[in-house]
């Protein structure tokens, strides 16, 4: 990768080499370990902690320190290997919310060159299912409460139970619990003494992660261990981690583990600083500022719906809660208004907002801005992340453009998935030959450097952070016996971000109502997904060759005071 200060033909304030067309990054570039025969979780646990605790339950007060954290995945991976036979290349999904016992399994079967999926706790059975016969995964760790939600996957899938609890009846093949693998680890170790792992490279694949991706189909996103030993150091440089400071700081985890921003931050990232990170279960806005303010939090990671609701209620909140250990909110998920910024900053003086973007496929890592100065930047992703290099490229005549030109997000660097899963077709429409990932979205690059998205080519909807894929629920209403045809948008909400709304054109003599639509679609997939809006038209617009003209109808849905 060139350097900016030693290549004369890189531009220094934004980047960018007329000679190649390519914007490189201005942030210090970061340093992969030479060992190529290395584990995500063997780097993360080798690195010093400063800190003795990792990871705090708000709910109950039970803390882990470090030393046990990396003794339980030691002991979870000797059961893994050596009694139940889960070897490199295996999948293993884990369907929990968030916990403390999260990261313990995804690094624990990681460590063993097997990889982790990871399923949202709010998809429906039939959508977990249709995740679990794409994945095929040997084992499911699992929750009481969510076990019920494997019955539709099949006999076969062997679940290991997560927490206490023990399961009576049902059509979940329960065969362990994660207790009684770590008590059979920490035998095993005792009488066999250390185990033989499979070697693990840095290009073998770790994660396999859904995302809609650029085409609106859910796919499973192939990370390699390099991929997420490069996060993790793109983290640790952001933070200024390894100067030890942040050592004395306390990370509150509120995004979900199972989504790639909880994942590489909390369940891996973090853990190479010897951060301390309290986990909240489950969201809820009294539990949340209660914890902050009890833990005394300095580093809170949210998505811009939880940002909102902090400015609206900021009187409230610092009436009730002692916020006064806040340095620093994280957003992710959708570029901050300059309304927002400044009401957040009014509010809350001495909190810093930073921002960033990134994608599944790019193992969360983009473009991020490292202080208040550049969110002030309104509307922007920030810089480059350490070590990419972006193109900015014409949809449709594949021109490379320049600065503060706007067209297709290209990115490359060491974050940039290995492809999809079973997905061959589908890879080579992301990614290029030399590297290259198609992000799908619609950005320009100013003359500093700064990221600017624009528009989405992907069409995906953000619904509080959540991705839902418009072809998903489309596809699902065309399947009710009274619905000729139908397009699914986006709707612009301030306390949301974005909802699903659908444009419908009813059969021949239907009186299908708006709610019976809505019920329709509500039953059969996780609430973020819901259509929250509809309206009836004669036709659904196309262009010559069949595709949904999606932009006019979001311009009549949001200018139209009719629909």
């Amino acid at each position: 990768m060139a350097n900016l200060t030693n290549n004369p033909s890189i531009n220094p304030k934004n980047g960018f080499n007329p000679q190649t067309s390519i914007f490189q990054s201005k942030r210090p570039p970061i340093s992969l370990p030479p060992n190529t025969s290395l584990d995500i979780t063997t780097f993360i646990s080798s690195r010093p902690h400063l800190n003795t605790t990792a990871f705090i339950d708000a709910s109950t007060n039970r803390q882990l320190s470090y030393s046990d954290l990396w003794s339980t995945v030691d002991s979870l991976s000797f059961s893994l290997s050596s009694t139940w036979h889960i070897r490199k290349g295996h999948v293993i999904l884990i369907l929990s919310p968030n916990s403390i016992l999260f990261p313990i399994v995804c690094l624990s079967v990681m460590s063993i060159g097997a990889l982790i999926t990871t399923a949202n706790p709010l998809n429906t059975t039939r959508e977990i299912s249709k995740q679990v016969s794409d994945s095929n995964p040997v084992l499911v760790f699992t929750t009481l409460e969510l076990a019920h939600k494997l019955s539709g996957s099949g006999s076969n899938v062997k679940v290991v139970l997560m927490g206490e609890g023990q399961m009576t009846e049902g059509k979940v093949n329960v065969v362990t619990t994660l207790e009684e693998m770590v008590k059979d680890g920490e035998e095993r170790k005792e009488k066999e003494g250390g185990m033989v792992k499979e070697r693990v490279s840095q290009n073998d694949a770790a994660a396999l992660l859904y995302s809609s991706g650029t085409t609106g189909v859910s796919k499973g996103v192939i990370s390699s261990h390099r991929n997420m030993i490069a996060m993790v150091q793109i983290i640790i440089g952001r933070f200024g981690l390894d100067d030890g400071g942040v050592h004395r700081h306390t990370f509150i985890c509120t995004v979900p583990m199972f989504h790639i921003y909880g994942l590489v931050a909390f369940a891996t990232g973090l853990l190479a600083a010897g951060a301390t990170i309290v986990v909240l279960p489950k969201f809820e806005m009294n539990d949340l500022f209660l914890a902050i303010s009890k833990y005394k939090i300095s580093y809170f990671p949210l998505v811009p719906p939880i940002l909102v609701a902090m400015v609206n209620n900021a009187d409230q909140i610092k009436k009730n809660f002692n916020l006064s250990s806040l340095s620093h909110v994280l957003s992710g998920g959708a570029p901050l208004g300059k309304e927002l910024i400044e009401g957040f900053i009014e509010k809350f003086p001495n909190v810093v907002i930073m921002q960033g973007y990134g994608l599944t496929e790019s193992t969360a890592i983009g473009a991020s801005t490292d202080s208040l100065e550049e969110s002030r930047r309104y509307g922007t992703a920030g810089l480059l992340s350490p070590s990419i290099e972006a193109r900015i490229v014409d949809p449709d005549s594949g021109k490379v453009l320049g600065v503060n030109q706007t067209g297709e997000l290209w990115l490359r660097g060491p974050t940039i998935m290995k492809g999809y899963f079973n997905n061959q077709e589908a890879t080579a429409n992301t990614l290029t030959s030399d590297g290259w990932l198609k992000t799908g979205d619609v950005c320009y690059i100013d003359e500093d450097g700064f990221l600017f998205v624009v528009d989405r080519l992907k069409e995906l909807i953000k619904y509080k952070g959540y991705q839902v894929a418009p072809a998903e629920l489309e596809a699902l209403l065309l399947t009710h016996p009274e619905i000729a045809d139908a397009a699914v948008i986006p709707f612009p909400d301030k306390n949301v971000g974005q909802f699903p709304m659908a444009y419908v054109v009813r059969k021949a003599g239907s009186s299908l109502s708006e709610n019976e639509i809505m019920d329709f679609v509500g039953k059969q997939v996780a609430p973020y997904k819901r259509i929250r809006r509809v309206a009836f038209i004669e036709f659904v617009p196309k262009n010559a060759s069949g595709k949904i003209l999606r932009k006019d109808l979001i311009k009549f849905a949001t200018t139209s005071s009719k629909l």
